[in-house]
């Protein structure tokens, strides 16, 4: 058998055309791995952007999730101080009623403090009363110089031969009486007034200067 040979330009031809198959296949090689490169960075580019939004919102959930819990938590403390200063005051409260009748006794005890009583329940009974028919019954130990001294006073406003009458179920204090109506500076009739005695306890302590 016969091998056919090749004559040198053809040889040559075959090689410049075996080399530019070579040439195209590594450029197609090329192109197609950079196409894929770029496929690769676009979509790395695109997971990165997207975790990265992720990441975000879960940040955002986070603060808003933890804003919620510390103002669930300053309520909750809120509420539990309220009603800590709540039952103080009510404690408090509790222990001026208990203390406030031994300390009006006291201060009807003292001159200087039983004349000012004496004298504001005067004041109130001469706006509120007639002026004649007036019965003054007061506490047993009111002494009768200062009962006098009262008596002279009220004839100077007006208030002509009051009667006085001691009274020995009033502890402290007295009360006017006059066509039936009664202005109350007693013991027990001050004490009688609750609500305006809560609402006096409760500026004191809210304001003890």
């Amino acid at each position: 058998m016969n091998v056919p040979t090749f004559a040198p330009p053809v040889q040559a031809s075959l090689q410049a055309l075996l080399e530019l198959v070579d040439t195209d296949r590594e450029r197609q090689c090329a192109q197609v791995l950079g196409e894929a490169q770029a496929r690769a960075a676009a979509l790395r580019s695109q997971a990165h952007a997207e975790a990265r939004k992720r990441m975000r919102q879960t940040f955002v959930e986070q603060r808003r999730a933890l804003q919620a819990q510390v103002a669930a938590a300053q309520a909750r403390l809120a509420t539990q101080q309220r009603l800590q200063a709540q039952q103080r005051t009510s404690l408090l409260l509790g222990l001026a009623r208990q203390q406030l009748p031994a300390a009006l006794q006291a201060r009807w005890s003292q001159p200087a403090a039983r004349a000012a009583w004496v004298a504001r329940v005067l004041d109130v009974a001469h706006a509120r009363l007639p002026a004649a028919g007036w019965r003054i019954v007061h506490a047993c130990d009111w002494p009768a110089e200062e009962l006098a001294t009262a008596a002279a006073g009220l004839a100077q406003r007006g208030h002509a031969d009051p009667a006085f009458e001691a009274d020995a179920a009033i502890a402290a204090g007295l009360k006017v009486v006059a066509s039936g109506n009664v202005v109350d500076g007693s013991l027990a009739g001050l004490l009688a007034e609750a609500d305006e005695i809560d609402a006096a306890l409760l500026r004191l302590l809210e304001n003890p200067s």
